[in-house]
């Protein structure tokens, strides 16, 4: 099907091209189209960068924190559908990026939206999204019954796509159509060494605070080494709020490197792709890890190892997780509390060995959302306790690991 809009007879808005139509007044041309694996041909007007990538189309329900969603590198290899309609109203800032290195590109392959992106009504707005965007490379389409997308992503699942954008809305659909089929997916797919880091850092920034910014830690109490397989800024923030001094090191680093920085705790962070892939390098590293029985917290993708590391499977979604709303029962206190998630790929609880306990539950689905081991100080989490964006309800966890990691350098 082809998405179309309807149109008064006036002049086109600023940057879209006006082509007559059969009744003789001018319509705006479209600029940018979603090209569905399946063959189905979204049109709409294109924003940020004019390009042509291919990726998986997810939705994500979020109502705020656009920027932290489009910088989070989780997302490498996805479209992003926004469900909320009105997405860039507040404008974008250089405090709200997510991605470690601020130079480093997107892993965001596109973005979908319902409405026309307006000018920024926030004062700590300095940039437009759509400037913003073509900055990233990312490009996007506005104009799209999202509605009826995410409904088309709900009943058939998580489609492969190419998302393109071109000022003079000339487009080749069927190559594009050809390219949407050819793209290989997700599964199989290791996509961390695209958002990883490249050396090794330290890590000392707090969270932010009104009126006053962003802290600095001056007396840590234990130090964390944080593998980096896509981690968050806010992540790094938290770890060092609850007074960890903070070494993230690069997702191909070996047991032995980690090791020999003397870390209190280990953390294993977000990052994208089938954790299957990632896993064939990073699952004998965490292995010998948690063998060495050094405090380790695992979030998302890092969740997904510690999985995999201690013998189970994981399975690709039907749909993926994506937003800030979704509750999650903690088995060990019965209390639920509303998370922020990105994933598309979930542990296989029936393929756990009996010392790994389930401690988290999806009440949407009723899906894995955490693990302990009985016999190691080792935990992890399917969602992001860091929101950003988000509600703090999951805060909590940071504090647990360092429980876990005092109780730990005591024994």
């Amino acid at each position: 099907m082809t998405n179309e809009q309807d149109h008064a007879p006036t002049a086109p808005a600023e940057g879209r091209d006006a082509r007559p139509s059969a009744e003789g007044w001018s319509e705006p041309r479209p600029t940018a189209v979603l090209v569905l694996a399946d063959g189905t041909v979204l049109e709409g007007f294109g924003i940020g960068a004019e390009a042509r990538l291919a990726g998986e189309v997810c939705f994500n329900t979020a109502i705020t924190g656009y920027e932290e969603i489009l910088t989070d590198p989780s997302y490498a290899g996805q479209i992003i559908t926004f469900t909320f309609p009105h997405i860039g109203n507040v404008g974008t800032n250089e405090e709200d990026v997510e991605t470690v290195s601020m130079a480093a590109a997107s892993g965001v392959r596109g973005v979908v939206l319902r409405t026309a992106i307006t000018e920024p009504s926030n004062y700590r707005a300095t940039r437009n999204l759509n400037e913003w965007l073509k900055a990233r490379g990312i490009p996007g389409i506005t104009g799209i019954d999202t509605r009826a997308l995410t409904a088309l992503i709900r009943e058939a699942g998580m489609p492969n796509a190419v998302i393109a954008h071109s000022a003079d809305g000339v487009f080749d659909i069927e190559a594009l159509k050809a390219e949407a089929q050819a793209w290989p997916g997700l599964v199989g797919m290791d996509l961390v060494p695209g958002v990883t880091s490249v050396q090794r850092f330290g890590w000392d920034e707090t969270t932010w605070e009104w009126e006053k910014g962003y802290g600095h830690l001056n007396a840590p109490r234990h130090h964390v080494v944080a593998v980096d397989y896509g981690v968050k800024r806010n992540i790094l923030r938290l770890l060092a709020r609850a007074g960890c001094k903070v070494t993230v090191v690069p997702a191909t680093s070996s047991a032995d490197d980690i090791l020999a920085l003397k870390p209190d705790g280990v953390f294993l962070s977000n990052g994208p792709g089938d954790p299957a892939a990632t896993g064939e390098y990073a699952v004998p590293v965490i292995r010998q890890i948690i063998e060495t029985g050094v405090p380790t917290f695992g979030i998302c993708l890092g969740h997904q190892m510690i999985g995999l590391a201690v013998g189970g499977r994981t399975v690709k979604m039907h749909q993926g997780h994506h937003g800030a709303n979704h509750p999650v029962k903690d088995l060990t206190t019965g209390k639920v509390e509303i998370t922020s998630m990105n994933h598309g790929f979930a542990v296989d609880r029936e393929t756990l060995p009996k010392n790994a306990v389930e401690t988290h539950v999806s009440l949407f689905d009723g899906s894995n959302a955490g693990i302990a081991l009985a016999d190691r100080p080792v935990f992890s989490v399917q969602y992001h306790p860091e929101a950003s964006p988000g509600p703090q309800d999951s805060h909590y966890l940071f504090d647990r690991f360092v429980e876990m990691i005092g109780k730990h350098k005591a024994a």
